[in-house]
This record gives structure tokens, C-alpha cells and sequence, in this order.
């Protein structure tokens, strides 16, 4: 491996100390490590002038490997990107969860095995997410995490109906819904009371959000299921959708949220013995 592109979230990674050391030790193992920001930032951030930043969308074609520095926040954002070139990705916590992460600051020093090659790459499943208003698609995009339809407003309730291949599998009054992948199980739809999944399975968690019903619960479908979420006549004249945390996006009544598996998948770089149970029980401990 020759070229890396390192991606570092300026907010966690103060004075870019974790990044410094990191092209330093790729340096050390023959391995060209270029800077690039995973997002752009506020105009009155002043960035150190004795990095030389380049510009991720010209670097990322030539890229064998993006290694970012942050939270999951920071993971999710690049995932996208680095998904889409069909990049591998790995993640060094300068967060505080950073449960996607595969290396803690202390543990860089095995940022050299990249060299070699002395690693292996997980596979995780993305979901396709697109907003049908009438005809048309008005929104589209992928996510890796969850998507979430929520009320927005603070004192009302939303009622969704949510069908699998047509068909209703859920209709209920509440917060909104969560609509998760296996990796995002460990996240917002756990701490709805969502069910956690192993990140290699491959299913789509549907969880309801503080719903006002009793009978209310999280159901777990095949990945081969297309999900169509919809307001019912009951609810108000519009919702929000938010994708791994981002922009909320406005549904409005009479539009279809059409959420199905992707035919891109993230891939995870690994570098530690850890299995899921073990980072399960090791994170949450933390927190």
C-alpha cells in the first residue's frame, strides 16, 4: 500500500497532534499519507499552516485507504464518499463512543501494518434511501447507520404507516421511526429499545420511536424487503427525515420514503483480534 489518505475531524483532533503522528509512522513504513478534511469547517477556523491539506475529492480517485480521526460522527460522513470508490476505510477514536473505530490513539503504532498489507476487510451492509413525491424522486441517498422519520415538533405525534413489499407492517402514532442497518443497531435504535444485531448480518431493524401503543415493537426483516414508509391521514402536514445524523430533510403528506438494501457496501478495515462481543462489552462499559 502506497497511498493513504488521512481524514481528521478538527474539533476532536485538537492541534492535530493524533494526525501528526500517524504520517509520521506511515512515513516511517513507506507509506504516502496525505491530509485531507472529511468536511468542510466554519471560515474562521485557522488551520495549522505547516500541514500541507489537500482536497479530498481530488485525492480519493488515487487512494488505496481513508483513515479517519474522530468519532463515528466523523466515520459516517466519510463513508459515503469512500463507499462510493469503493475505498476501505478505518477508524482511529479521537471521539468518545467511536464504536466503528478500529484503533484508539494508544494503539497507532499499528498503522504500520498497512505496508504490508497485514490486515483483513469487513463488508457492511448500506441502505438505499430515496423520498417519492408523486412520481418524481426528490431526494436520494445512502446510508450506513439509520435513517430516522421523526415529528420535528416538540408536543405532537406523527403516525406512520410502514409496509414491507406492500404489504403493512407496522402502523402506530408516536416520535417517528428508525430505520437501521445491523451496524446502526448499536445506536439510535438501542437506545429506543431497538434489538442488537451482529454488523455482518444482513436484515433491516424497524424500530418505532416512543410510540404511543403498546403493542408497538421493533421488527427485524429480511434485507431482500423494500420498506415504504408513509404519514397516515391522521398525522400533520409534514415530518422530517434524517440520514446517519444528518440534514433533516421535510416528507410531506402524501410523500413515500422507499428505503431497500444498497448495492454498495462500506468496507471496515481491520486490524485488531477484537470480535463484536468483545467491542460490545468493552464500549458500552466505557460509556
Amino acid at each position: 500500500m502506497k497511498n493513504v489518505i488521512l481524514a481528521p475531524n478538527p474539533y476532536r483532533d485538537k492541534n492535530f497532534q493524533t494526525v501528526r503522528e500517524a504520517q509520521r509512522i506511515l512515513k516511517n513504513a513507506g507509506v504516502q499519507a496525505k491530509v485531507c478534511l472529511p468536511f468542510e469547517i466554519d471560515r474562521s477556523y485557522e488551520l495549522p499552516r505547516d500541514i500541507r491539506f489537500c482536497r479530498l475529492d481530488r485525492e480519493l480517485p488515487n487512494a488505496e485507504m481513508v483513515v479517519c480521526f474522530g468519532g463515528d460522527g466523523t466515520i459516517l460522513h466519510m463513508a459515503k464518499a469512500a463507499t462510493r470508490k469503493g475505498i476501505p476505510l478505518l477508524g482511529v477514536n479521537v471521539g468518545t463512543m467511536g464504536f466503528m473505530a478500529e484503533l484508539e490513539c494508544a494503539e497507532m503504532g499499528r498503522l504500520a501494518r498497512l505496508a504490508t498489507g497485514d490486515y483483513t476487510v469487513d463488508t457492511r451492509m448500506m441502505l438505499d434511501v430515496t423520498i417519492q413525491r408523486d412520481r418524481d424522486i426528490v431526494f436520494h441517498d445512502i446510508c450506513l447507520n439509520d435513517v430516522t422519520i421523526t415529528k420535528g415538533a416538540v408536543g405532537r405525534i406523527v403516525y406512520l404507516n410502514v409496509k414491507c413489499d406492500g404489504v403493512t407492517a407496522l402502523e402506530c402514532g408516536g416520535d417517528g421511526m428508525i430505520i437501521s442497518t445491523p451496524t446502526g443497531s448499536t445506536a439510535y435504535n438501542l437506545s429506543a429499545g431497538g434489538p442488537v444485531v451482529e454488523p455482518d448480518a444482513r436484515n433491516i431493524l424497524l424500530t418505532p420511536i416512543c410510540a404511543h401503543d403498546i403493542n408497538s415493537r421493533c421488527i427485524v426483516v429480511s434485507d431482500k424487503r423494500t420498506v415504504a414508509v408513509q404519514m397516515t391521514q391522521n398525522a400533520r402536514r409534514n415530518c422530517f427525515l434524517s440520514v446517519d445524523g444528518g440534514k433533516a430533510i421535510r416528507v410531506n403528506m402524501g410523500d413515500t420514503v422507499i428505503i431497500k438494501k444498497s448495492h454498495l457496501e462500506t468496507k471496515l478495515v481491520r486490524l485488531n483480534e477484537r470480535n463484536f462481543y468483545d467491542v460490545l462489552n468493552t464500549k458500552f462499559r466505557k460509556a
